[in-house]
């Protein structure tokens, strides 16, 4: 039997929660057994789960459908629990070096207590300094073993349920459970206090708790607040059928309506149902109230009297008179609004246009990429909706003739932003866009992020630089309401990246479905449109963007490669999107296809990718075709730019440091030999999870049409899939 069982619920924390899970299995004290709880099967935490319960036994997983919510998933993880020690950790918070070996310590000096408390850090997720709330009431209790009533003040619903270790027995024999709902950690840590016996502390921190940038999920609004007196209710009739003694029931009152008066106050938390909720506590307030409470000084003191009367009209005045004050002393003035044009401010007055949708691609550079591919989907099954691209004037002339566009700046621009219900960007739009309520954002993503993105690129110079402010990045991101992904591991560092409520949707890049029903027919025809001479090997050679360099440099001196591999070859030479031509323009066996406007056409073209660290590696390895990644600076990229993974230790395909190795391996044909094949098999597994060809109909189906999830079509197992077909591949049939 383990000395401690560790409940970690792991909803909505994919790209996190291996720090949490590492935090524990690095813990030299190793005796214990770690149940992650998943909501689902194929969820992306029950990925990162099943790789670390393959590593190691001590790793025990269960299921809790997300239907039970974080109550659920606790008592999920407490019915299989066999350790003496109960702990719970949330999937974004890491366990300090040591603390098991401290808890183990400390309860080894105090017996088998009931509860043993112990202090936390709460850690801001950008900057600051970590607090440590606990400290100071857990300094007051006594030094050794204790009863509830020796330290009145431990109510247990000030504290979350992870700042706490609890005796399995004790839970077990007591019946006591998370109840259902939100706010269960009041209700538990006021049940469990109520039931112990015996308790203890640990002046140490165990628990640095991460503190999400867009908040905990109970601070938003919603009638769920309205649970927060259910669980109030909960405690305080426990309390009164106990006869606890009146020190410990004025205590327990207090907490439990300091919580419950801040949500009263907050204007936001409840945008209906204020009036409901006042009345509400007011009757639990007068039923409850313990004999000779005596109220709190101040305006808090006022807030518990008039919530005694009922006096809702006077509550709401007052609470009006503090927001008034809070604002006059922080000198920040009233908004006024986004300083935009007029017609856009007059036009957000309007109703929202539920039959209207507005996409772009790379900030207006043309009709491309995952919203051209949704847009013409869109087009096919919700024609009621008008679509509109937006793009910049020098690329008007781009935009198919029968898509309607607008023009960035311009008046229909405006007006169109103004008034859709679905927006659509792999980017991100204006900041003086308003995120109307009703209107649905879809972030596309332009690509797998091998280089690191969005917040996780403050820490390193160059490109926080070129990036800019990261509060008005991260305010555009909180527009979102999807984020589409292509693979799990898109999943995970987007989380980290771009933090905020947003709802991540795993159906593939629309894009990439052009490698899936394209036919021999069209790549032919793409060929013949780039130049690409009839019965010759095409290279695409695609480098990513430099942060550190001014303009485009190639890399490599083409010329002398096309020399070195033999006339069988031509090269497709394709800068980053950032620059409009590639430094070599279509001379002898180089042919310059940056200007071309579909990436995708290119890469069907194509009958083998050379790359750095481009993003592209990632879309063309759905074809299957060979891929050879050319790393003449890898140490310095990584060091300046900043990666997710180590593209060195898994590559798509064979690795060329030099100019020599890279020509060697198109001389000796092990760019397409066996190893390279396994090599990109390997890295297709893990990075072609859901593009199969339907991305942009899954899509359409979830955002536009609003169906459900369950409706949606499961994505073409990868070994299902039938990539469009190699040139090279037709000559040799």
């Amino acid at each position: 039997m383990p000395r401690f069982s560790i409940i970690v619920p792991s909803h909505g924390v994919a790209g996190r929660l291996s720090q949490a899970l590492d935090s524990v299995l690095a813990q030299p004290f190793g005796d214990f057994e770690l149940i992650p709880v998943c909501d689902a099967p194929d969820s992306p935490a029950a990925h990162v789960v099943a790789g670390y319960a393959e590593r190691d036994c001590r790793v025990a997983p269960v299921s809790s459908p997300p239907t039970a919510g974080l109550a659920g998933a606790r008592n999920a993880g407490l019915r299989a629990a066999i350790g003496d020690w109960v702990l719970f950790l949330d999937g974004d918070d890491v366990l300090v070096p040591g603390a098991l070996a401290a808890l183990d310590a400390r309860l080894g000096e105090t017996g088998d207590v009931d509860v043993l408390h112990f202090e936390h850090e709460r850690t801001p997720w950008w900057v600051g300094e970590p607090t440590n709330p606990a400290a100071l009431l857990l300094a007051r209790t006594p030094g050794g073993v204790f009863s509830p009533g020796e330290a009145v003040e431990l109510t247990g619903v000030q504290f979350p349920a992870w700042s706490a270790a609890y005796r399995r027995t004790f839970l077990a024999e007591r019946h006591l459970a998370f109840p259902d709902g939100h706010f269960t950690d009041v209700g538990f840590g006021g049940l469990v206090v109520l039931g112990a016996e015996r308790m203890a502390v640990l002046r140490q921190v165990v628990v640095r708790h991460l503190l999400r940038r867009q908040g905990s999920r109970l601070g938003l609004p919603g009638e769920h607040h309205f649970e927060l007196l259910d669980q109030a209710e909960l405690v305080l009739t426990l309390a009164a059928e106990q006869g606890l003694s009146e020190e410990r029931r004025a205590a327990l009152f207090e907490q439990l309506f300091a919580a419950v008066l801040k949500t009263a106050a907050h204007p936001r938390r409840l945008p209906r149902g204020r009036r409901a909720f006042f009345r509400r506590a007011g009757r639990l307030y007068r039923r409850y109230r313990p004999a000779g409470f005596r109220t709190p000084g101040g305006s808090l003191g006022v807030q518990h009297r008039l919530l005694a009367s009922g006096a809702y009209a006077a509550f709401r005045a007052l609470r009006r008179a503090n927001q008034a004050a809070a604002r006059a002393a922080s000198g920040v003035p009233r908004p006024r609004g986004l300083r935009t044009r007029l017609r856009y401010r007059l036009q957000l007055r309007r109703p929202l246009d539920r039959n209207l949708a507005v996409y772009c691609a790379y900030w207006g550079r043309g009709y491309v990429c995952n919203p051209a591919a949704i847009h013409a989907k869109a087009r096919e099954l919700a024609p009621h909706i008008r679509s509109v691209f937006v793009v910049e004037a020098d690329q008007a002339h781009t935009v198919p003739k029968d898509v309607e566009y607008a023009v960035i700046g311009s008046r229909k621009y405006w007006d169109v932003l103004a008034r859709a219900k679905y927006l659509v960007n792999n980017a991100n739009f204006a900041d003086a866009v308003v995120k109307r309520r009703g209107s649905v954002h879809l972030s596309t993503q332009h690509g797998t992020p091998l280089k690191k993105m969005g917040a996780d690129q403050a820490t390193y110079p160059v490109v926080a630089a070129a990036t800019g402010s990261f509060a008005k990045l991260l305010a555009r991101v909180d527009r979102w309401d999807y984020n589409l992904t292509s693979n799990r591991h898109s999943t995970q560092m987007w989380e980290s990246a771009f933090p905020a409520a947003h709802e991540t949707v795993e159906y593939g890049y629309p894009r990439n479905d052009a490698y899936y029903t394209s036919t021999a027919a069209d790549v032919a025809r793409v060929r013949r449109e780039l130049g690409v001479p009839e019965g010759k090997k095409a290279l695409l050679y695609a480098p990513t963007h430099r942060d550190h360099a001014t303009g485009f440099e190639p890399g490599l001196d083409l010329r002398a490669l096309c020399e070195e591999i033999g006339d069988e070859y031509v090269v497709l030479l394709r800068a980053h999107y950032f620059y409009d031509q590639g430094a070599a323009r279509g001379t002898g066996r180089i042919i310059d296809v940056t200007g071309h406007r579909s990436s995708e056409d290119v890469c069907l073209a194509a009958d083998a990718l050379i790359t750095d660290y481009s993003s592209i590696m990632f879309d063309y390895a759905n074809l299957d075709r060979p891929i050879v990644v050319y790393a003449d600076d890898w140490d310095v990229y990584r060091e300046l730019r900043g990666v997710y993974f180590d593209l060195m230790a898994a590559p798509p395909g064979r690795v060329a440091r030099t100019p020599g190795e890279l020509a060697a391996v198109f001389r000796d044909g092990s760019w397409a030999d066996e190893e390279a094949r396994a090599l990109r098999a390997a890295f297709r597994e893990r990075f072609c999870q859901f593009d199969d060809g339907r991305a942009a109909e899954r899509v359409v189906r979830r955002v536009l049409l609003g169906e459900p999830p369950e409706a949606i079509e499961p994505v073409i197992p990868l070994a299902e899939r039938i990539p469009a077909p190699a040139a090279t591949t037709l000559v040799r049939n």
